[in-house]
């Protein structure tokens, strides 16, 4: 067994499905998780906030190669207009039936292996797992690290009814979200907010999902580079008229109204125990909240000729900005694909 992926959510099955595109065998790899279901814990979070549509395009599907898109899948007129114009956003339904069909297409179920990883080291010979044998190439793709919770609130990605009262903590996609469904249960809603959300499409601009953005960023000195993704790491939701909510804004909860923290998630390499403990035990580069990778996603320290250790989804923002996105996570899969078939 030549590689692992370390993670079981949905930039693990991006992941996974890259490299059986690429032709890696089911049993070259193995994809340790605590979910057999990469779609379980995002599917939570949706329906928590009652998520009915993606944020994402057409493009943003886990299927290895780019076509189809789920414009298409959708099989809509409107669906492909709207994806021409940028527009499109595929239902949360759509995207869970397609998870499922990668799932089952990919293997997926044959390479996975139920364990929580703490340690990844690297050896002669490779990468060792919690101290399993050494893999040539290992991708981490642990997702979030966790929820950013508040004393005495819901948090928005958690099940919750709505009060009569609701003050909803945050300004970006899931604080959108829920003042809609507040004001849609007949609450009264009020927004707690530091700053005025910005109204941008995607989590980023698409500048930063072409090869030009990309390669101005990564020309980029570290302070520089730090100070864009935190810029970019600003709470937003979509433009539009669905999204055009009036709530009142104010400076704390009001007394007996029911608090929904909208506050996303933590953020950092120090927030995630697996690379924070990587990061001291090889001493490796990093720039504010930031792990330090090469422009193809790969940990430089630990990446050679003979092992690859790459970083796909938002852990790996240094080498995309939208690392958090299904985008995202193909190109750092994409990258790693390449390396292990270079290697084979």
């Amino acid at each position: 067994m030549r590689c692992a992926i370390v993670g079981s959510g949905l930039a693990a099955l991006a992941s996974y499905a890259t490299l059986r595109h690429a032709g890696v065998p089911a049993e070259e790899i193995a994809v340790f998780g605590t979910h057999a279901d990469p779609t379980e814990v995002w599917r939570g979070r949706a329906a928590a906030i009652r998520q009915q549509r993606m944020r994402s395009e057409s493009d943003g599907h886990l299927g290895a190669a780019a076509f189809p898109g789920l414009a298409l899948r959708e099989r809509s007129l409107r669906a492909l207009a709207q994806t021409v114009t940028n527009r499109y956003r595929p239902p949360v339904e759509l995207f869970l039936a397609h998870a499922a069909g990668v799932r089952a297409q990919s293997g997926w179920d044959a390479s996975f292996v139920e364990q929580r990883v703490e340690r990844v080291r690297a050896v002669d010979g490779g990468l060792e797992v919690d101290g399993d044998r050494p893999f040539a190439h290992v991708l981490i793709a642990t997702g979030h690290p966790g929820l950013a919770r508040l004393p005495g609130a819901v948090h928005a990605y958690e099940p919750h009814a709505y009060e009569p009262r609701v003050a909803v903590i945050g300004a970006g996609m899931a604080a959108a979200t829920e003042w809609r469904n507040a004001l849609a249960a007949g609450s009264e809603v009020v927004s707690i907010r530091r700053r005025e959300p910005l109204r941008r499409p995607l989590n980023v601009p698409r500048a930063y999902f072409s090869r030009r953005g990309l390669e101005s960023f990564h020309r980029l000195p570290p302070r520089a580079r730090v100070e864009l993704l935190r810029d970019l790491g600003r709470p937003s939701y979509p433009p539009g008229r669905e999204w055009d909510v009036d709530v009142r804004v104010v400076a704390e909860p009001p007394s007996g109204f029911q608090v929904i923290a909208a506050t996303g998630f933590l953020k950092g390499w120090r927030e995630d125990m697996l690379l924070a403990d990587l990061v001291e035990a090889h001493g490796l580069e990093t720039h504010d909240r930031f792990l330090v990778l090469a422009a193809d996603s790969t940990v430089p320290a630990l990446t050679d000729d003979r092992r690859t250790l790459s970083v796909a989804g938002v852990p790996g923002q240094w080498a995309f900005p939208a690392a958090d996105t299904i985008a995202g996570a193909k190109y750092a899969a994409r990258a790693f694909a390449r390396r292990v078939c270079r290697t084979r």
